[in-house]
């Protein structure tokens, strides 16, 4: 098969020829449809705590159809279901498995980082973490499924309630994401802090009452906006600093939200954040009713994140769109078509 396989630090992938994958007997191969390009994946292939190895193949925001199925799940699955799947090889045994919180198992593999993900052709999934599609959800909004479930994740672990103030630092695909779900589930002010003019534009495509400029005071502009102060703060850069700055502008009682992934060593200022009684809560990744309540969310029209995605290209051209989205101008969610 066809995959875009990483080299080295430094150095575009590189489309080539590699063996296809094969099921064992709990697990699928799926014939990839579409795959996203995250911020995660560009974390993992430059310098840093996450470098992936050399030859990797990367993408965990895969859909697609399946092609083989593994010898014990032949009464449960067929060639042809469509699917999509959280990017996870887990034991199925332990209780974060069977519970639906692959993610906390202790024996886990990341598609994508640990085993070859879906920037290619076939890609192989366990059971356990795959899913069927509705016959009604069509591929290509499939393919946002899994950053939706990540910023559903993060507005359902914070503990958001209808009513409160919402403040997003970062208008990224993880950012209008949290936006889309706090504006869903009834936040009376969803405010996204973003530079970028195209990101400004989606943020109020899904879901922001007001978008800010981060060079500014964000504290007053936030005032401005909406005549009180944030409740909530969800920080969706992850870069050093931005905690600090989010404890700086938080009123008393203010609960802090860490959903960017921050590779460096950050400091903050223990003292003002004590002095405000502030909260502070980090999320990561989802659980399988995440995905599953994105999935019927979609299906059923109730929400439209299709405006997220700004460029869909196909697997030859996935070395110099990946290399692009080091520094982003009108790109958002880019998609690889298969």
């Amino acid at each position: 098969m066809k995959a875009a396989v990483f080299k080295e630090v430094g150095k575009p992938m590189v489309v080539e020829q590699v063996a296809d994958p094969s099921a064992d007997a709990d697990q699928l191969v799926i014939k990839t449809a579409y795959c996203g390009i995250c911020g995660t994946d560009l974390h993992s292939t430059r310098e840093g705590a996450a470098t992936v190895a050399c030859d990797s193949i990367l993408g965990h925001e895969f859909v697609g159809e399946v092609v083989e199925v593994g010898k014990a799940l032949q009464k449960d699955w067929r060639e042809g279901d469509r699917v999509c799947s959280l990017p996870f090889l887990s034991c199925g045994q332990c209780v974060a498995c069977v519970t639906g919180r692959p993610f906390e198992c202790a024996g886990l593999k990341c598609t994508g980082l640990d085993v070859p993900g879906g920037f290619a052709e076939y890609v192989k999934t366990g059971a356990l973490e795959t899913i069927k599609l509705p016959d009604q959800l069509d591929m290509e909004r499939a393919a946002l499924i899994e950053p939706l479930a990540v910023g559903l994740h993060a507005v359902r672990i914070a503990g958001m309630k209808a009513g409160q103030r919402v403040l997003i630092t970062g208008g990224g695909p993880v950012g209008l994401a949290v936006a889309l779900w706090a504006r869903f589930l009834g936040a009376r002010d969803v405010v996204v802090s973003e530079f970028a003019a195209k990101r400004c534009e989606l943020a109020t495509a899904l879901g922001a009452t007001a978008v800010i400029n981060p060079a500014g005071d964000l504290g007053e502009q936030y005032r401005d906006a909406t005549g009180g102060d944030p409740d909530m703060i969800f920080e969706c850069v992850g870069a050093p600093g931005l905690i600090q700055q989010a404890v700086e502008m938080a009123p008393r009682h203010c609960k802090i939200v860490g959903v960017g992934v921050c590779e460096q060593p950050d400091t903050f200022m223990p003292f003002l954040a004590l002095v405000k009684e502030l909260q502070m809560q980090f999320a990561i990744a989802y659980t399988r009713d995440d995905f599953e309540t994105v999935i019927a969310m979609l299906a059923q029209g109730r929400i439209d994140a299709s405006p997220m995605v700004t460029d869909i290209i196909d697997l030859e051209d996935m070395p110099d769109a990946f290399e692009a989205l080091r520094n982003p101008s009108h790109q958002c969610k880019v998609l690889t078509r298969f």
